[in-house]
């Protein structure tokens, strides 16, 4: 067993479903879209992102590359749900801005889970 294959899709799988549990509910309600599970998503996908980096395999590169779409997406709900806290504008149409860019970070991370497990099922033994 490769123990750093084993961290590495830990982190992979664990930030695709926190971004996933913050993602999942009726976008304009703010009572259902937690910002401690916003930025655990975040940090945990930045986390993912560092330990793509040493992989210098060509799927290593389209890994590190959904990775950082996921975090610019986050980065940016990040952002825009500070900014709106700081203005006092939550409101559904900011909620739903900001669930819509962690729905794009979502589909990025389906697309390095889906990569990551097409790896893993290719590998030789």
């Amino acid at each position: 067993m490769n123990l750093e294959k084993v961290i590495s899709g830990f982190f992979i799988i664990l930030a695709m479903t926190l971004n996933f549990g913050f993602f999942y509910g009726e976008p304009t309600d703010t009572t259902l879209h937690s910002t401690y599970e916003l930025f655990l998503a975040l940090i945990i996908s930045l986390i993912a992102t560092v330990l793509k980096i040493g992989d210098k395999t060509q799927i290593g590169s389209v890994l590190l590359a959904t990775s950082l779409v996921a975090d610019i997406q986050l980065i940016a709900a990040v952002l825009v749900w500070t900014f709106a806290q700081y203005t006092g504008e939550v409101d559904g149409k900011t909620t739903a801005t900001i669930v819509s860019l962690s729905g794009g970070a979502l589909l990025a991370n389906i697309t390095s889970v889906i990569l990551y497990i097409g790896e893993t099922l290719k590998s030789k033994r």
